[in-house]
């Protein structure tokens, strides 16, 4: 029935990766995503009902832009995630996005006096509201006599016949039709020439157009029919840009741009390529070192592991998941995490071979199983908690990580649990293999525990050295914190990122001194591969921008944007806000779950070496001065995850180790669960340091970080599991059971009366 079930999934998995695409995010594939804040008004609370309105609205003016498979969804009650693929100009779009497109219609009073200030037209004010028309002549116009919901539809069209060039056709509707005929009326009572008669179109504040009145239209009368021409100096895009903004509607509510991010094509390709390459060298060096180790045993694990790799593609491609640079790398992740299921089993397996009176590999293999499951249950469910804080505190790409991660994860069970126990079990049945059970790598203890048991160190003799040492290492991490400080990431910190490629190689310091002289002497610029350039700055507009990439351009000739990020300084700190709440509330679930499994002793001296893991992490950030950003989150929180199942699996060994002797000191059974489960901790981590390694120097500029952060949290984490958190327990243990116990109360006892004795 195991294999049943094993060939069902297999099969159903190799069918959708074969039929259905997995979508790739915008950092793989390129484009442009763009976040919008709707903003309250006077009279418009930005509501989520509003912003559901926006959306409509939004989605018909994307339609209208032609750009292929467009999503837009809402996020919270007032923002709206915009993803353009393809897009590479991103103030075109956000310019077309972000206008909120009211239209009013104004009789003109008459032309104003040239010292008079410009007052905008605001609904409930009784001053008349005084614009510049299109040659910059101010004019006074009277309140608004039609506004945008008259207008059903608009189109720009191009006049061949009379050669008149572009124009603009406006639809009014039943009720519009009579104000515009009634406007018109009024305006064409005036004389030819006189400002009077001209009408003013008012778009965001601003007259887009004025025109006449013609002079064929009659007093009183107007211009009926339901349709009008607005005329005038239009280009091809001029009209097309306004027929979209007055046929897509006005948005109920103003909206913000507070986030944005632009990826050139060129590079999501070299990403997925750098990430391929990763992932196969990776991969390679894994199966070598399991496969060398555990012989056939390990080699058939090997094949569950690229049972996983298809279970978890097909799992993203049949969700409908988007995968992103940091989901693939989760991916890539995910698999060294997929072979800590398989050593958990082999080496139980091996040491109830080493004690059985008849060894058999069958039924030590079965024992391992059995004996292995609470360990791995454990150790996957705190990686998935780490994965739903993360998806549900995260936005973006880094959320695109938490879902590959959680799929990875779950995937690599199967593949243990089921995939491996099927294949694994039929091997060691054969009549061929039992006669050499030498060949399946379960009937040998391995080197590591052969080296520990003959030196036999007593760890735990001393916890509070370890506990020091500990210490020690922590503030000089954590002096890193308080004397370089957090390098935050443009996430965090808001402002404006963009990276260009460039035919020459720039050197940043020429790069700073011409971006001085530019007008931007605060830019923060950094070499970004061979020939590439990062500049960072504080918030910029579209035309500062454009004086970056000139000044860039004029250094490194041939000059490609390759990534353009904008976040707002409100956005920014509320995602340095959420980052501190999801690693809170990380540490508070990792917590709750492993009090509830353990102790509360144990539950606290794993959280507390995890508390130790995170600054260490941190503080060798800050010395060397790395950004703390989104993906760094990302990092942070699977290395909260990795050392969290470093954990369990000892405290579960020392649990176990408990139920069965109760007399033994504590100390020494924690030194027995030490030596028993670093066979474990040592292959696992291998095989997860090949991943990482590959990662770092094949995965390209952008995965650099994020594989150093994990490789400093795998060394870390390992470390901390056995020379913090058990020392820690063992000591918080000592001190509770020599800590005085509360006298009891004693009860009065009611005395017989002695023979002879009155009462």
């Amino acid at each position: 029935m195991r294999a049943l079930f094993a060939l069902a999934v297999i099969a159903l998995s190799v069918y959708i990766t074969a039929t259905v695409p997995v979508r790739l995010g915008l950092d793989l594939r390129g484009g442009t995503q763009i976040v919008l804040e709707t903003r309250s008004t006077a009279t418009t609370k930005a509501d989520r009902e509003a912003t559901d309105r926006s959306l409509e609205v939004l989605r018909g003016r994307v339609d209208a832009l032609g750009v292929a498979e467009p999503t837009l969804v809402r996020s919270g009650n007032n923002r709206i995630i915009v993803e353009l693929p393809g897009v590479q100009d991103p103030k075109k779009a956000a310019d077309v996005l972000g206008r909120t497109a009211q239209m009013t219609f104004h009789p003109v009073l008459g032309v104003a006096d040239a010292t008079e200030d410009t007052v905008k037209p605001k609904p409930g004010e009784s001053k008349e509201p005084v614009l510049p028309d299109e040659s910059g002549q101010k004019l006074r116009l009277q309140k608004t006599a039609m506004t945008g919901k008259d207008v059903k539809g608009a189109d720009a069209r191009f006049d061949q016949e009379r050669g008149a060039g572009w124009h603009v056709t406006i639809d009014f509707t039943k009720e519009g039709r009579n104000g515009w005929a009634k406007l018109t009326g009024e305006a064409a009572c005036k004389p030819v020439g006189d400002p009077a008669r001209r009408v003013a179109i008012v778009l965001d504040d601003r007259i887009i157009s004025s025109p006449q009145v013609d002079p064929s239209v009659p007093c009183g009368t107007g211009i009926d029919g339901g349709s009008t021409q607005i005329t005038g100096s239009f280009g091809d895009a001029e009209a097309r840009e306004l027929a979209l903004l007055i046929s897509g509607g006005a948005l109920p509510v103003p909206v913000e741009t507070v986030e944005q991010h632009t990826i050139g094509p060129t590079l999501g390709a070299g990403a997925i390529k750098a990430t391929a390459l990763a992932a196969v060298i990776g991969t390679a060096l894994t199966a070598l070192f399991i496969t060398s180790v555990y012989r056939l045993t390990g080699f058939l694990a090997i094949v569950a592991l690229v049972c996983y790799g298809v279970i978890s593609y097909a799992a993203l491609a049949g969700l409908g998941a988007t995968l992103t640079l940091p989901g693939l790398a989760g991916f890539v992740l995910a698999i060294g995490m997929a072979v800590d299921a398989n050593v958990l089993v082999f080496e139980r397996a091996r040491e109830e071979y080493a004690s059985m009176h008849r060894p058999s590999t069958r039924s030590a293999l079965t024992a391992g199983f059995r004996n292995a499951f609470s360990a791995i249950a454990d150790s996957n469910i705190t990686t998935l908690i780490a994965a739903g804080l993360l998806f549900f505190l995260s936005t973006g790409p880094v959320r695109g990580f938490a879902v590959t991660l959680a799929i990875g994860v779950i995937a690599s069970m199967f593949s243990a649990l089921v995939v491996t126990r099927v294949l694994a079990e039929f091997a060691v049945s054969r009549a061929s293999v039992r006669r050499r059970p030498l060949i399946t790598g379960l009937a040998n203890t391995g080197w590591i525990r052969n080296l520990v048991s003959r030196r036999d160190p007593q760890l735990m003799r001393h916890p509070r050295r370890w506990l020091a040492a500990a210490a020690v290492v922590l503030v000089l991490a954590g002096s890193g914190i308080v004397a370089r400080g957090l390098n935050f990431g443009l996430e965090f910190t808001g402002g404006r990122l963009i990276e260009y490629s460039t035919s020459t190689s720039v050197d940043p310091d020429r790069a700073r001194t011409a971006l001085a002289d530019a007008g931007f002497p605060g830019a923060l610029v950094q070499a970004s591969g061979d020939n590439g350039l990062t500049v960072r700055t504080e918030d910029l507009t579209d035309a500062e921008a454009a004086r970056v990439t000139d000044a860039v351009s004029g250094l490194g000739g041939e000059t490609e944007k390759v990534r353009d990020e904008q976040i707002g300084p409100s956005m920014g700190e509320e995602l340095r806000r959420n980052a501190l709440i999801a690693l809170a509330m990380a540490l508070g679930a990792q917590l709750l779950y492993l009090a509830a499994r353990f102790r509360w002793l144990w539950g606290s001296a794993a959280v507390i070496a995890l508390a130790h893991d995170v600054v260490i992490l941190v503080g060798v950030f800050a010395w060397l001065g790395k950004p703390i950003d989104g993906v760094f989150l990302a990092s942070l929180l699977t290395v909260i995850g990795y050392s969290v199942n470093d954990s369990v699996v000892l405290f579960d060994r020392i649990r176990e180790l408990l139920g069965r002797d109760r007399r033994t000191p504590l100390p020494q059974l924690a030194d027995q669960g030490i030596q028993q489960t670093l066979p474990r901790t040592i292959n696992t981590g291998m095989g997860a340091l090949l991943i990482l390694v590959s990662l770092a120097v094949f995965g390209g500029d952008s995965l650099t970080d994020f594989a150093l952060a994990l490789l400093i949290g795998l060394v870390v984490g390992t470390y901390s599991s056995v020379f913090t958190a058990t020392p820690l327990a063992v000591e918080m243990n000592r001190r509770r059971s020599r800590a005085p116990s509360r006298p009891q109360r004693r009860k009065p006892t009611a005395r017989r009366p002695a023979q002879g004795a009155q009462v």
